[in-house]
């Protein structure tokens, strides 16, 4: 199933973090662990943010990708599933 996390980051955190070096390398370790078909990164409110698009077909794999966030930049996260036309017409097909 194509997923999209969307986290954010405290701004404490994050300049903690970017000083660090730990910003960088967590986003990294995130976009490669989730074999990324894509990854952009914006600002939420004020706060870092990023949307990672990927595949997943074990959902027990979630919290593998998401703990490190937690633990590192104290990262809100969020996961929604995607569609794309295709899927979309496919399902109101039905």
């Amino acid at each position: 199933m194509r997923l999209m996390l969307k986290f954010t980051i405290p701004v404490e955190r994050g300049n903690e973090a970017a000083k660090d070096g730990t910003l960088g390398q967590a986003i990294e370790n995130l976009v490669k662990a989730t074999n990324a078909q894509a990854a952009y990164f914006t600002l939420c409110d004020g706060e870092r943010a990023g949307y990672i698009v990927f595949d997943e077909t074990d959902q027990a794999r979630l919290p593998q990708l998401t703990e490190p966030m937690f633990a590192a930049l104290d990262a809100n996260i969020t996961i929604v599933p995607l569609l794309n036309l295709d899927d979309l017409k496919r399902g109101l097909s039905d």
